[in-house]
């Protein structure tokens, strides 16, 4: 009985090795697929930002987190802030647009 005990109390341990470090790599394989995501969103913002031609002065910075995408930078008016905005949401993938854009001298957030 001892020995079937200890059998069994091994077989338990390693179950549960085997079950939580699988549980582990597909958390890291699902945070790796997010972070992949969230650079192609950037990557195709920031493109389609740098192909509208009034747009292209400014320095507008992109940042993606989880679908978030966050807009920051200096340009000259509400109008470029919305077309930029407009860009973004345009991009498959975007969940939500943060807009940190600013106006300078005004201090305008939009």
């Amino acid at each position: 009985m001892t020995q079937l005990n200890s059998h069994f109390i091994a077989f338990f341990l390693i179950a549960q090795i085997a079950f939580f470090s699988g549980c582990m790599a597909r958390s890291k394989q699902v945070d790796t697929e997010e972070k992949y995501k969230d650079i192609v969103i950037t990557t195709k913002v920031h493109e389609a930002i740098l192909d509208e031609p009034s747009l292209r002065p400014f320095d507008i910075n992109v940042r993606t987190s989880k679908g978030v995408v966050e807009l920051s930078g200096l340009v000259n008016s509400r109008d470029d802030m919305e077309k930029a905005i407009s860009i973004a949401r345009s991009v498959s993938g975007v969940k939500f647009i943060k807009n940190d854009m600013r106006i300078p001298g005004t201090g305008d957030y939009w």
